[in-house]
């Protein structure tokens, strides 16, 4: 026996077993209102919650048509979060996701100052799209929001609003789908990190 260990995990208590028998009925509830809308992609949804449930992000990759937008701003509106979705394009710059400061002028004094005017990462829910068409150094502003749950700016950090979930997605041509994919349904590829 490890004498540094000295209470054991009592995985039968009541509280434990009601706690557990609350979140399988509320994670049934949201599959519930998500299957109103998101129809065929129960494995996709499962494993979209399970990352979100944990604290981690998912990538979703698959053809057009697939409803991976659908899904998410779906999930964002059943949970009531604040969602937000990112267009990545070729000339997409870190400041566009993170924020920025901008000079804005007080009408009764006539000074300026300098404020902070959020982006689009500052939501609870924040849809990636096609991060693939964008270069490296936009995709790596989503990085310290991923891991860390907060942006810095200027030498300034912020924190993110919890719950925190990314989900980037990213598009197939359909010539490499055909290669690539076995099936439809296998268009989520989720991690924890």
């Amino acid at each position: 026996m490890n004498p540094t260990v000295t209470n054991a995990i009592d995985l039968d208590s009541p509280d434990d077993v009601a706690l557990a028998d609350r979140m399988k009925a509320g994670r049934e509830r949201i599959i519930a209102e998500l299957r109103k809308a998101i129809v065929g992609q129960d494995d996709v949804v499962g494993e979209v919650l399970l990352t979100l449930f944990v604290g981690g992000n998912s990538l979703i990759v698959g053809v057009p048509g697939l409803a991976k937008t659908l899904l998410i701003h779906t999930l964002a509106r059943v949970l009531e979060l604040k969602f937000s979705r990112i267009q990545f394009t070729p000339d997409l710059m870190p400041s566009d996701i993170t924020g920025t400061d901008i000079i804005q002028e007080d009408p009764a004094t006539g000074r300026r100052q300098m404020v902070f005017a959020p982006g689009p990462i500052f939501a609870n829910i924040v849809l990636a799209d096609e991060i693939n068409r964008t270069p490296p150094k936009t995709q790596s502003a989503l990085l310290e929001a991923m891991q860390e749950h907060r942006v810095t700016i200027q030498g300034r950090t912020y924190q993110l609003d919890e719950p925190f979930y990314s989900s980037r997605r990213r598009i197939r041509s359909s010539s490499k789908a055909r290669i690539r994919c076995r099936r439809p349904s296998s268009i989520a590829s989720c991690s924890t990190s």
